[in-house]
């Protein structure tokens, strides 16, 4: 695929499936091991166009996250904004990478994206013990292969 192919209509129809299952109910015991969707589609979409899409929609569709989970306005954006910088600095590498260590990647980003968003919610008084925070980044780093498959054929079939 191309370095900058890429398909506005499965951008926009992934950003709505990413945000409806970040808010999506699931049973409690399920919750915190949902994989980090819009961070996942971050990562994708920064990696596959990093010319097109960068830090500033990563600030808006995390803004958006913040108001879809009624949370405190720009730690969500803050935190995808930093995963997209991140992955910016780092893309020519990661498209080298096997699929394994694509993996390892997407966990420690969305890891930093997770331990970003817990140490801002600790500053504003959010009491959350343990390390189940980090849980997301785990799954997320499993779901991605799947993830970057789907959205390479979707990407791949309409561009």
């Amino acid at each position: 695929m191309a370095a900058d192919s890429i398909s506005y209509p499965v951008f926009l129809l992934s950003t709505v499936v990413a945000l409806v299952l970040s808010i999506a109910l699931f049973p409690l015991a399920w919750l915190q091991w949902r994989p980090e969707w819009l961070g996942l589609l971050v990562f994708y979409w920064v990696f596959r166009a990093p010319s097109r899409f960068g830090i500033f929609v990563a600030w808006m569709l995390g803004l958006l996250l913040d108001v879809l989970e009624s949370a405190t306005l720009g730690v969500n954006a803050l935190s995808l904004a930093v995963v997209a910088f991140l992955v910016l600095t780092m893309h020519q590498r990661l498209r080298m990478f096997p699929l394994p260590q694509q993996c390892l990647m997407v966990f420690l980003l969305l890891g930093i994206n997770q331990m970003l968003v817990h140490f801002i919610n600790q500053l504003l008084g959010v009491n959350v013990e343990g390390f189940g925070y980090l849980l997301p980044a785990v799954t997320s780093a499993f779901v991605w292969p799947f993830v970057c498959s789907f959205l390479d054929f979707f990407n791949r079939k309409l561009s």
